[in-house]
This record gives structure tokens, sequence and C-alpha cells, in this order.
């Protein structure tokens, strides 16, 4: 199991004095306290807020607010929140075993009225929906199509191509001995990875990356002009994220299409797709244009913040490093699940209550919103020993990333969690040791939680 180094705390500690944070932590004398305040380092959070906001994505600028989860699961599993934009408020869910069994209870949290937050009309959410806002039977109609293209046994023939597209990152990477690790590394491979499979030209990657940005990161400023939650965005409210970059990858998508029938014999990921089901089902164009935004965003960014909260890991805890460089591949399928959990790069679904129902005691209504915090329910002590530690071997590890559980699993979670074990063995194969450098900083966002700058110094074998 690992144990964070006093050393790293003291670095985190001044970086929080920095953000005007109390630096009383100093001194601190009692091991109580102490490691208290080591265990909530382990999370790469600054945020000790326990009342924190979570409708708000500025709640989420330091990092994810565990105290604030921490609080609401011994206190209050159920809880009312209600919205800072002016929105409808919305109910969470923040304890691991209440996630695993509503996760499966479709018929009672239908995902057909939005997945995040956003109030969303009838209009609005027919537009814009993927088969991940749909509920069965419609949904496995959907997934029929696409689930053939992304199965395990699919996935692992990518292998020796995502292996050769992460060597040609990491050796251009490491022409240099300091830099952003999630620009050069955790950003590169899952869109280069995802144009290879589906059949678009390497030199359209940069672009797709920038467009999965503006739509996935649509609350961060960083990433696009086009904030929904601070400029009137309400033109594109029928584009994929209320993003302009809609319109764009629409057309992208539609071109992209045209070149699929007119190769015809071309074997990719989105041939696959387009194939008819047994049952004679085809994906329309509208379904195939929403579902490429889908795999441009989402096949992108939670990938990307898997690798650089790794990385993150790696940067700042030697003994789980050289844990990957003497041990054999055994560890790796433990300790992927592990890294994932820990990271938790999707926070949140959302889904919507279709009947009156109790739980813990309170009464949600039918229409409410009911938002499974999976981030929360990856750091349940109820379900996870010391859930603030990495532990490379644990097992048995339910944890709730991916919306595992439920119908609405991950498509792409096998070739997540191939991406992540690929680069952390080349990591491994090519470096004595890597540190981070300076203060990483947090996406914008309370639906999407990852590391968007972490800088990184590397020593070479």
């Amino acid at each position: 199991m690992l144990k964070e180094s006093f050393d790293i705390l003291m670095m985190e500690i001044l970086a929080g004095s920095r953000r005007k944070k109390s630096c009383r932590y100093a001194t601190i004398a009692n091991r109580t306290e102490r490691k208290l305040l080591m265990t909530m380092q382990s999370s790469f959070t600054h945020s000790e807020d326990a009342y924190a906001d979570l409708s708000s994505h500025d709640a989420f600028l330091n990092g994810v607010p565990h105290a604030t989860f921490e609080r609401l699961r011994k206190e209050d599993p159920l809880s009312w929140s209600n919205s800072c934009d002016g929105s409808r408020g919305f109910w969470s869910i923040t304890r691991h075993e209440d996630i695993l069994q509503l996760n499966k209870q479709f018929d009672l949290l239908t995902s057909a009225r939005g997945i995040r937050l956003e109030d969303q009309t009838e209009e609005e959410y027919i537009a814009r929906r993927t088969f991940q806002e749909t509920d069965p039977p419609e949904h496995r109609h959907t997934r029929a199509l696409v689930n053939k293209a992304f199965s395990r046994p699919v996935i692992a023939k990518y292998e020796e191509l995502i292996r050769e597209l992460a060597s040609e990152i990491l050796d251009k990477a490491f022409e240099e001995e300091e830099f952003d690790a999630v620009e050069r590394i955790a950003r590169q491979l899952p869109m280069r990875m995802l144009a290879r499979i589906i059949g678009v030209p390497d030199a359209d990657s940069d672009w797709l990356v920038a467009k999965g940005d503006e739509l996935i990161a649509n609350t961060d400023p960083n990433y696009t002009d086009f904030v929904v939650d601070q400029v009137d965005t309400n033109e594109f409210r029928l584009m994929p994220f209320r993003s302009p970059a809609g319109k764009d990858l629409f057309e992208y998508a539609e071109k992209h299409l045209s070149r699929i029938r007119e190769r015809g014999e071309e074997e990719n990921i989105l041939s696959m797709i387009l194939q008819p089901t047994k049952e004679g089902t085809v994906m329309i164009e509208s379904d195939f244009q929403n579902f490429f935004c889908l795999l441009v965003a989402a096949g992108n960014d939670t990938t990307r913040y898997s690798i650089a909260s790794s990385i993150k890991a790696l940067a700042n805890f030697p003994e789980l490093f050289n844990q990957f460089k003497k041990t054999d591949d055994g560890i790796y399928e433990t300790a992927v699940d592990e890294l994932i959990r820990w990271a938790s790069p999707t926070m949140h679904f959302r889904r919507t209550a279709t009947r009156d129902f109790k739980l813990h005691g309170k009464h949600v209504r039918e229409g409410d919103k009911v938002v499974l915090w999976f981030v929360s329910g990856n750091r349940d002590n109820a379900a996870f020993k010391n859930p603030y530690d990495i532990d490379l071997k644990r097992r048995p590890n339910r944890y709730v990333a991916f919306g595992q559980g439920g119908p609405h699993v991950c498509l792409g979670m096998w070739l997540a969690k191939l991406e992540v074990k690929i680069i952390i063995q080349e990591l491994a194969k090519r470096l004595n040791n890597l540190k981070q450098t300076g203060e990483h900083k947090y996406l914008r966002s309370n639906f999407i939680g990852g590391i968007r700058y972490l800088p990184i110094r590397i020593r070479k074998v």
C-alpha cells in the first residue's frame, strides 16, 4: 500500500498556502491529524471545503472537494442541492452501495432526459442525444451496433498499435527533460489512437482534439470561448454539449461517412459500427453524427485524465514507480483498475426519477434529478480499505468508474484501460524516475475531473 512521503506533504502544504490556505499544518505534531492530512493529500486536492456547492464548476478548480463528499456519505447520503445557475436542483447519491444499486435501475432512474446537470427541453434532448441518453430496450438495440467494435477481444488486437504510438509520443516528449506531461503525453495518445481506429487522417488529430475539448470541456475557458455557464449559448442548444464545435464535428462526420462508404472495403471501428446487426438494425446518419461527437469527446478526454492522474502518482510517489519497474506484468491487471478508481475522471452521471420513491428517509419525486457521484463512491471507506491510498494490488476492487454495474457501462472501457497500462509500462521501461516540478492545474468542471497541466522532470534510463 502506498504511504505518502512527508516531503511531498510539505510541498502540497506550501502549494495550499499560495492559494491563501492556512499553513497551520506545517507544525502538526499530532499523529492523527498528520495522517488525516496525508490522506487528503493523496487525492491531489487542495479543497478542504466540507460544504462545497456541487452544482458549481468553480468548486472543483482546486481538485475534487472530497471533504464535502466525505461529510455527505456520513451525514446525508441522499442530499438535496439547489443549482447555483438557477436551474432545477438535484439529489446527490454519494455512497458506493447506493450507486451500485441505483445504477442498475433504469426503470426507476432514466437516462432519457439527459446525463449532465443542465436542464434540457424535449427538443434539445432529441437533437443531442446519443445512446448514453437512452434506456433499454432502445439502448440495447443501439449498443448492439457499437459493442462489437469495442469488445475486449477486438480492442486487444490494437495493443501493438497503441504501444507503437505510445513509443513515438514518449520518444518525442523525452527530447526535453522538463515538460507538461498532459500536453506532451496524456493529450496525445488517446486521440491519435482514436484517429487510427476510426480511419481519419493523422493530420486531423490535433483539430479533433481541440474540437473534443470544446465539447466536453465546455465549462472551462481554457478550452472554449463558449463557456456554458458564463456566456449565452442558446443559439447552440441543439448541438452536442451546447457547443458550436458540435456543428463542425457534424460536418466532419458527414464527410467522413461519405469516405467510409466510398472506400467500402476498409476495416475500422466505424465501418464495423455501420454494418447491420443480425436483426437488420442499422445506424441512421443523425445517430452517426452524434455518436462521432461522443467518440471524439469522451473517447479522448476521460482517457487523457486517467493517464494524467497516473503520471501524477508516479511523479510524486517514487515507491509506486519502483513497483512498476521491479515487477512482472502480473501487477498491471490490478494496478490499472486502481489508478482509474483513484482518478475517477467521469465524476458523475445524472439520472431522472421516473416515479416517486423513498431512500434514507427522504422522498424523491417523479421528475427530480438524481446524480450518481462515482467520484464519491470510489472513495467510500465502506467499500474500500484506505480509499485515499493507492494499493496497486487491491482486490477486490469494485470501483464504479466507467458506470460499471449498469446498462450504460462505458463503451471505451477496454481501450482506456489498455492505453493506461501501456503508457505506464513504457514509462517504467524508459525512465529511472520522474518528478513533478511545479503546481498542477485542474479542469473547471463538476462533470469531468482531470489535471489539465502537469509539469514534470524526467531522468532516463
